[in-house]
């Protein structure tokens, strides 16, 4: 009886922390605009915060650097892939309209899809095709033109939204392929990727590391902050999907876009409008279904 009440509570919390961490996702743009408004630049404001998020977490893996020299090179990979999503999901939210970014995100299951059948060899079910096809109509409708131009991206932050969408669907995918990664080392590689991947793009830029020491105390105060909030978010989420269900954490999760969608019109004055809810509630409901891809 004790045995299953714990278990009870341990799902309990875990649906929890699914929530807080999709509602983190949810409003994070905010704190990012707000640093760049502030001269703290898309890339040196995600380096800045993902090299305070590993040094948090570095207490608390340091046994796992065992996995990650024997993974090295898949380890590598899975980093890369963590900092190619969000890296690009940081630009596209910050320079972009927030909700059209987050749903060209939220195509991952499409790309999940594909993936898993190039990496792992899975066989497509009746739910994936319709998954595939519910998303790609809903991203149809949503760019459509109506002086009939391609229905693709606007501006580079769209596509750079799509962009971190694959990534975060190949990172998923890689992430089941390497079972033998340790969580912890997993953890590690989201924090490193996140970090290197910014680091490249400011050596690319031009920008003077010597500007970050002009920061007055209120910038790397946010800057803590968010750092703070990307690793419970971390931490929460991983936590969530090794004691939840796939196909009811998918539906959790989706509470990210209700909570950017009220944001984004509360704090930007940013709305949907007519085709684009049509488009949204298409890939939304294709997620939706996508959980049950784990059963089929």
């Amino acid at each position: 009886m004790i045995t299953h009440q714990v278990a009870h509570q341990g799902k309990v919390l875990a649906v929890f922390g699914l929530l807080m961490s999709a509602a983190t996702w949810g409003v994070i743009w905010y704190p990012y605009r707000c640093l760049s408004a502030e001269g703290v630049t898309g890339l040196t404001a995600s380096m800045l915060t993902y090299v305070l998020a590993l040094l948090m977490g570095l207490p608390l893996y340091w046994r796992d650097f065992a996995s990650v020299w024997r993974h090295k090179w898949v380890w590598l990979v899975l980093a890369l892939s963590a900092g190619v999503t969000n890296t690009g999901y940081v630009l596209a939210v910050i320079h972009g309209e927030v909700m059209r970014v987050a749903l060209l995100f939220y195509l991952a299951p499409l790309w999940t899809i594909l993936f898993s059948r190039l990496m792992l060899r899975e066989r497509l079910s009746i739910t994936g095709y319709w998954v595939m096809g519910l998303s790609m109509t809903g991203a149809v409708v949503m760019l459509w033109h109506t002086d009939g131009r391609w229905p693709l991206p606007n501006n580079a932050s769209e596509w750079l939204g799509l962009a971190a969408g694959m990534g975060f669907a190949f990172s998923n995918v890689w992430a089941r392929k390497v079972e033998q990664v340790s969580l912890g080392a997993k953890a590690l590689a989201i924090w490193t990727g996140c970090t290197l991947l910014p680091i490249l793009g400011l050596l690319n830029s031009g920008v003077h590391p010597q500007a970050m020491l002009h920061y007055n105390w209120t910038v790397w105060g946010e800057l803590g902050a968010v750092a703070l909030a990307m690793f419970a978010a971390t931490l929460l989420i991983q936590n969530g999907l090794a004691r939840v269900a796939a196909n009811r954490a998918i539906v959790i999760l989706l509470f990210e876009l209700v909570v950017t969608a009220l944001s984004a019109w509360w704090l930007a004055g940013e709305m949907l409008v007519g085709k684009e809810w049509v488009g949204a509630a298409m890939i939304m409901t294709a997620s939706v279904f996508s959980g049950r891809l784990e059963q089929s």
